[in-house]
């Protein structure tokens, strides 16, 4: 790879935007994926497919937190390879992720193509959407393979310093996804599994253009059967911090699968506005995902060339950003909460009262919090310390939201408004704890390598 991807050397605070712009835009058309669905789907079938998809959209969720935390592990160890300058390891590290996340994609495939039916029936989603959502996520699991595929692809040139070529990955299979959104749902007259099909469609081109681009321009790999081989020391290396961060990123979806089966009690505009709200705060949260993704693969490759001062100076630095721009998202999510409830369902005014009051409470002041609390576990992340994430992410989801969602919705008897407030409460002890962790300084000795 170029030198200007070693993030070992300049400016930290550039090297950081540099490095976390490209990220942001690729996460933020990602997302245009699902929200391009229920936008089209809102218009055109109504509240019954957004609810539709917001109940999937917590399954799909949970696919891509094991996806994304089994590839962090690649991201992280390729990272800490290259700035120890060791091409084999990373060659090594490359044909095990592929081989693994392989593995795993074909056993959720079959797992929840047997099951997607009793997971939506366990959480109760309202019977007017349960057929379009089991429609959809059937079609979901058949294309696990392509969201695998594609992440594992970029979590290795991310971990190789390269965080712009992925966004022009996600940019064609973006405008892919809308377009075939309108097609399918539309004048084809699909409904709600046409929006899936241009999904896993939309997928599958990015995934192939991720392969032929890292085929090509990266001599550490070739798309060979030989290439698909298991290291073992690798692999084992790999997974101390992949299942964590798997674990981790399991455990935070489990739980807001959870929350929607508790919400789904209060009917479809209860269902249908909470979606919405979440998808707009995943909007919020993006900039600080950004941020803390760079914040990993540059403490990895500082870590790998055994920079402490830099790794200091790269956490602080991604607090600060990470702050800075999760305010800037809440200001302006404060201000226009109606008009982007109203993009997703223009007509529904007991939606857009739901909608409002949602996003009023979980995107907040609770942000700051959250924003540090990313950011404190990615740099954990990334000097190979996945378990505090894990820890985190326990306690934020299992031990705090879950049981507060309970204690104020059903016993306090606060309703949905108390599952919201449950949400904003949960992340301030965690990122409490992640700011013990990075001044306690036993971070220092620590490398996977």
């Amino acid at each position: 790879m170029k030198k200007i991807n070693d993030l070992t050397t300049g400016s930290v605070t550039k090297q950081l935007i540099y490095f976390a712009i490209p990220l942001f835009l690729a996460n933020l058309l990602q997302s245009l994926y699902n929200i391009a669905d229920m936008l089209v789907v809102g218009r055109i079938v109504g509240s019954t497919g957004v609810a539709a998809i917001s109940n999937a959209s917590s399954i799909v969720f949970i696919i891509n937190a094991i996806c994304m935390g089994v590839a962090t592990g690649g991201t992280v160890l390729i990272a800490q390879y290259r700035g120890a300058k060791n091409q084999l390891a990373q060659k090594q590290t490359v044909g095990t992720i592929y081989a693994l996340t392989t593995v795993i994609a074909i056993v959720i495939t079959i797992v929840g193509i047997l099951m997607y039916k009793n997971i939506l029936t366990w959480m109760n989603v309202p019977k007017e959407a349960y057929q379009d959502a089991c429609e959809y996520m059937r079609v979901i699991f058949i294309g696990t393979i392509f969201v695998f595929g594609y992440n594992a692809t970029c979590s290795i040139l991310r971990g190789f310093g390269d965080s712009k070529s992925p966004l022009y990955f996600v940019m064609i299979a973006a405008v892919i996804n809308v377009f075939l959104d309108y097609l399918l749902v539309g004048p084809l007259g699909m409904g709600t599994v046409g929006a899936a099909y241009a999904t896993i469609i939309a997928q599958a081109v990015s995934f192939g253009i991720s392969v032929i681009y890292l085929k090509r321009h990266n001599a550490i790999f070739a798309f060979q059967l030989s290439s698909f081989k298991v290291d073992g020391i690798t692999l084992l290396k790999i997974l101390k911090v992949s299942l964590p961060t798997a674990i981790q990123m399991t455990v935070v979806n489990v739980s807001y699968l959870m929350i929607a089966m508790m919400i789904n009690e209060y009917g479809v505009i209860a269902a249908a506005a909470a979606g919405i709200g979440l998808k707009i705060n995943t909007f919020a949260g993006m900039p600080c995902w950004a941020i803390g993704q760079a914040v990993t693969t540059m403490v990895g490759q500082s870590m790998g060339a055994k920079l402490i001062e830099r790794t200091k100076k790269i956490a602080k630095t991604g607090l600060i950003g990470s702050l800075l721009v999760s305010l800037a998202a809440v200001i302006f999510i404060q201000l226009c909460a109606e008009p982007l409830i109203q993009l997703f369902d223009p007509s529904n005014k007991a939606v857009l009262a739901a909608g409002v009051s949602y996003l009023r409470i979980c995107c907040c002041w609770n942000s700051l919090f959250y924003a540090a609390m990313y950011n404190f576990d990615s740099f954990a992340v990334g000097v190979g310390f996945a378990n505090l994430g894990m820890v985190n992410a326990l306690l934020d989801a299992m031990i705090i939201r879950l049981p507060l969602c309970w204690l104020l919705a059903a016993s306090l008897k606060i309703g949905v408004e108390g599952i919201y407030w449950a949400q904003a409460l949960s992340p301030i002890i965690p990122a409490c704890i992640g700011l013990i962790y990075f001044y306690s300084k036993r971070w220092q000795s620590r490398t996977i390598i």
